[in-house]
């Protein structure tokens, strides 16, 4: 397989794994980017977009990153925040009166944020295409009472963070998400990176290619285990009550969902993109926010032995995902993300990633159409994210496990 773009001397060895990624670990197309102190060192891509035509994956290819949306949408929160815009600690009703329904009167935004809310679905039927429907989903989720007492336990809002903390953007800004992402960070920060994807790039576009479901025998993770085995669930309406989005086959690919406003799983970009996006973030927050406000993105917000949907222990910040290392669990929620305690950014379905660690000063990113059943990232993006660590001075604890820590100057 030919991989194809640059990589400097010093990151050789996270191309070597990108090319074992197509030989050994059944890649199919992908991108791999990362920034330090502020420049490219590695932007890679190889393999191909779409299997059906053998379309290429090339330098300007983007696709669906998934859940990594919700880094893009949490990142428009802070930056309201930091501008004096935005209070995370003020009641959600106070920007979005409608919401105090049903006991959701005291919800903070920073609930919202670290998944804390007792919303991550809703239980009334939701109509044909109804995630494409803006004001469809957010009246229906002010509607919603919550799962839990809101505060009180963290569950994974995987469909709903992007609705919830979109309208509070939309309220506060008054520019819907798409547009204030656009405007404030995607065009100042010369990035392709899209929530709502103009028709003029869908040629672009690699295609998803679904995990196989997991044959007999084979480990199932405990969210699609509930979800499978009992339809009142809440893993089960986060997934089936989706308006046929996470259930109809190819639903995710098509233009009506490319060009909605999705702000917990429709993101568009590459590696490029979504490295771009958090490489201010690994500078110190400027031009996007103040060091203050990323201390709070940085920094853990809510940790749970079991979260309230994934049902496997979790760490969130302000909106985005810490270090995971779930390895001494049952290998099928095994799942982890092996980063430094300094780093933060969002996992995509199927193992996609973008991060930035502002103490070594790096923001990474690596997309693929290919994806895995789980609920992390695999091999493909911990090999990538390991070299990378390595070839800036970080070296592992003693134990061998998850964290990366500089290397002792004494």
């Amino acid at each position: 397989m030919e991989i194809e773009g640059t990589c400097t001397p010093e990151f050789i060895r996270v191309r070597e794994q990108f090319a074992r990624n197509f030989a050994e670990r059944g890649e199919v197309g992908a991108s791999v980017c990362i920034t330090v102190d502020g420049e490219t060192v590695v932007d890679l891509w190889g393999g191909v977009a779409d299997p059906t035509s053998g379309r290429p994956w090339t330098a300007d290819t983007i696709g669906h990153i998934w859940s990594g949306t919700k880094g893009a949408t949490a990142l428009c929160a802070h930056i309201l925040a930091s501008r004096g815009l935005l209070d995370l600690n003020a009641p959600v009703a106070a920007y979005w009166p409608e919401f105090a329904k049903n006991g959701k009167d005291a919800i903070l935004v920073r609930h919202l944020l670290a998944h804390q809310a007792g919303l991550p679905a809703v239980r009334e039927p939701l109509p044909e295409g109804a995630f494409y429907d803006w004001a469809l989903m957010t009246d229906a989720l002010a509607r919603e009472e919550p799962f839990w007492r809101p505060g009180t336990r963290s569950g994974y809002h995987a469909l709903t963070f992007g609705y919830l903390v979109g309208e509070v953007v939309r309220r506060v800004s008054g520019r819907s998400l798409g547009t204030f992402f656009r405007e404030e960070v995607a065009q100042p920060l010369g990035i392709e990176f899209w929530l709502g994807l103009p028709e003029e790039h869908e040629h672009r576009v690699a295609p998803t290619i679904p995990a196989p479901p997991p044959g007999p025998g084979d480990p199932v993770p405990s969210f699609y285990v509930a979800a499978l085995t009992d339809p009142t669930s809440v893993q089960a309406l986060s997934i089936g009550n989706s308006g046929g989005y996470m259930l109809v086959p190819g639903e995710s690919d098509t233009r009506a969902a490319h060009a909605a406003e999705m702000g917990a799983v429709g993101g568009i970009t590459n590696a490029r993109g979504l490295a771009g996006m958090y490489r201010a973030l690994a500078l110190g927050g400027g031009p996007l926010v103040s060091p203050d406000q990323l201390a709070l993105m940085a920094g853990v917000s809510s940790a749970t032995s079991v979260d309230a949907v994934m049902l496997i222990p979790t760490r969130f910040s302000l909106g985005f995902v810490k270090a995971s290392d779930n390895r001494h669990l049952p290998v099928a929620d095994r799942d982890s993300l092996l980063l430094s305690e300094d780093a933060f950014g969002h996992v995509g379905m199927g193992g996609s990633l973008g991060f930035a660690d502002p103490r070594a000063r790096l923001s990474f990113a690596y997309t693929m159409n290919a994806q895995r059943f789980g609920v992390a990232v695999d091999e493909r993006c911990q090999s990538l994210i390991d070299e990378v660590y390595r070839a800036v001075g970080y070296r592992r604890t003693g134990d061998g496990g998850a964290w990366y820590l500089l290397p002792s100057t004494s």
